[in-house]
C-alpha cells in the first residue's frame, strides 16, 4: 500500500481572512440593492442644481428641492434598482437651504421697497 501525503482526504485549511464581516463584491447590502447598483439617472442633476442653487443663483434651488424629493422617492421605492441616494440627499438639502435664502432675499427686497415707498410718500 502506498502512503498518501499528509492531509490528503481532509478538508483544506480554512482561510482566516474568510471570516470577515464584509461582503464580497457584487453581493447585496442591507438595503437589498447590489453594491454596484447604478445611480439614478437624475442623481447628478439634483446635486448640481442644489450646488448651483445654493452658491450661484437661488432661483434654481426650488427645482433641486422638488426634483430631489421625487428622485428620493423613486430610489427608496420597493423594487427600485437605483442607487445614488447620498447625491440626491445632498442636492435636496441644498435645494431647501437655497429656497429659504431665496425667500429671505425676496422678503428683504419687499421690505426695502416698502421703506422707500414710505420715505417718498412722507417727503423725507
Amino acid at each position: 500500500m502506498t502512503e498518501q501525503p499528509p492531509g490528503s482526504g481532509q478538508q483544506p485549511p480554512q482561510n482566516p481572512y474568510d471570516s470577515s464581516p464584509y461582503q464580497a463584491y457584487g453581493t447585496t447590502g442591507a438595503s437589498g440593492l447590489p453594491h454596484w447598483a447604478p445611480d439614478h439617472p437624475q442623481a447628478s442633476t439634483v446635486l448640481i442644481l442644489g450646488i448651483l442653487g445654493m452658491a450661484v443663483c437661488q432661483v434654481i434651488a426650488p427645482f433641486a428641492w422638488v426634483m430631489g424629493s421625487r428622485v428620493k422617492k423613486e430610489i427608496e421605492a420597493p423594487g427600485s434598482q437605483y442607487g445614488g441616494r447620498s447625491q440626491v440627499q445632498v442636492g435636496y438639502v441644498l435645494g431647501i437651504v437655497g429656497s429659504c435664502l431665496l425667500g429671505l432675499y425676496v422678503l428683504g427686497a419687499l421690505a426695502y421697497v416698502a421703506i422707500i415707498a414710505v420715505a417718498v410718500s412722507t417727503g423725507a
